[in-house]
């Protein structure tokens, strides 16, 4: 049983939802560093076809309506699939509401039965530059977990810090025996980093031994890398070139 962690946001469900058929995997996916979790949420929504299942309201979250195919939707919201469940927030919140939007995700999985929490989140490269590979690391707070990253062939963090709702989730489910796993990819906080975004998903395959094709997340990242690349490409043509160590012979030595 869940224990109560402090004040959470209301889950308003969709009509006809019932988050008690969903058990199964519970996945999350914030807007963090390099947006890594949020495309990766938006990926498995649109692949699995998973439902609608409600949306997290609160007073102090900006009014606001996205509009995705002409649909406009709450920026939070939860989807249900066949014992799978996605958690997803599509703008960024202060670090002030982290504790909050935990205990928001701590209630919708104990009430939809969910047997793990894996959350997907970004982690910042130490090469920023665009490239074809990048790193995955995974924290569990169980040691059942753990065994499946080192199944999976996902490096496990062994000394260090995870910050944020994924860091309060992970230590939550150590104290309440709760299965939760951090998956973290190497990624560029410059930019939406779809490729790291699409190594999560190939990892989150891996960890539950389960199919979810990446094709248009790898379009995504293809298309993302080309504008990054043509941006960087005009920087570099309109930069002023570095001043010359050639003396200037106009020029004119002031001696005082």
């Amino acid at each position: 049983m869940v224990e109560p962690t402090g004040a959470s946001y209301s889950l308003v469900l969709q009509k006809g939802a019932d988050p008690a058929t969903l058990g199964g995997v519970a996945v999350c996916g914030l807007t963090t560093v390099g947006s890594v979790g949020v495309i990766a949420a938006s990926h498995l929504i649109k692949s699995m076809n998973l439902n609608p299942m409600g949306t997290v309201i609160n007073p102090d979250f900006p009014a606001v309506a996205l509009i995705q195919e002409s649909v406009p939707k709450h920026p939070v919201r939860v989807y249900q699939g066949d014992e799978f469940g996605v958690f997803i927030s599509e703008i960024q919140f202060p670090q002030s509401s982290d504790v909050q939007f935990s205990n928001t995700i701590l209630e919708w999985f104990h009430g939809g039965g969910f047997e793990r929490l894996v959350i997907i989140d970004g982690l910042v490269s130490e090469d920023l530059g665009l490239k074809e590979d990048g790193e995955i690391w995974g924290v569990s707070s169980l040691q059942h977990g753990r065994d499946s990253l080192d199944k999976a062939g996902i490096q496990r963090i062994q000394q260090g810090i995870v910050t944020g709702v994924s860091g309060f989730l992970l230590a939550e489910g150590e104290r309440q025996n709760l299965d939760v796993t951090v998956l973290l990819a190497e990624c560029n906080p410059a930019y939406p980093d779809a490729r790291a975004a699409l190594i999560a998903v190939e990892a989150l395959c891996d960890l539950m031994d389960i199919e979810i094709p990446v094709q248009t997340l790898l379009d995504e990242a293809r298309e993302i890398e080309n504008k990054v690349r043509e941006v960087f490409e005009r920087a570099q043509a309109s930069a002023l070139p570095a001043p010359s160590d050639e003396p200037d012979d106009d020029e004119i030595s002031m001696v005082y």
